[in-house]
């Protein structure tokens, strides 16, 4: 099933991406980091990231597993890192295109909504 583009980011689904497609320009990312507003586009432009704090290890670990079966689910694999036992950063990219697609933004979306706004 092939989603319409004015879909929610979360209901899209990422497509394989092997190279050979342009990455996003900044004039393409603005709408799609504005449907992710927690998320920020890295200072290179070639990445999303966002930070999370837990209350304890054993909550950041849980959510780092989950974060692992969206990323699994769909495909794409963000970079994660854990530090200070609760301190949680998430980078995206499109490893592939050496930059953003939309892909990045579809995860982030559905990252976002297992996680408390």
């Amino acid at each position: 099933m092939t989603s319409c583009p004015t879909d929610p980011l979360a209901k899209k689904h990422c497509q394989p991406c092997e190279g050979g497609v342009d990455k996003l320009t900044p004039l393409q990312i603005e709408p799609l980091i504005a449907q992710v507003p927690l998320w920020q586009v890295t200072k290179s432009g070639d990445a999303i990231e966002r930070k999370f704090k837990f209350r304890d290890f054993v909550s950041a670990i849980a959510f780092l597993n989950r974060v692992g079966e969206i990323a699994e689910d769909e495909q794409h694999h963000p970079d994660l890192h854990l530090t200070g036992y609760r301190h949680i950063a998430i980078e995206i990219t499109t490893h592939a295109i050496g930059g953003l697609s939309e892909n990045d933004f579809i995860l982030a979306a559905k990252i976002d909504g297992i996680t408390p706004q």
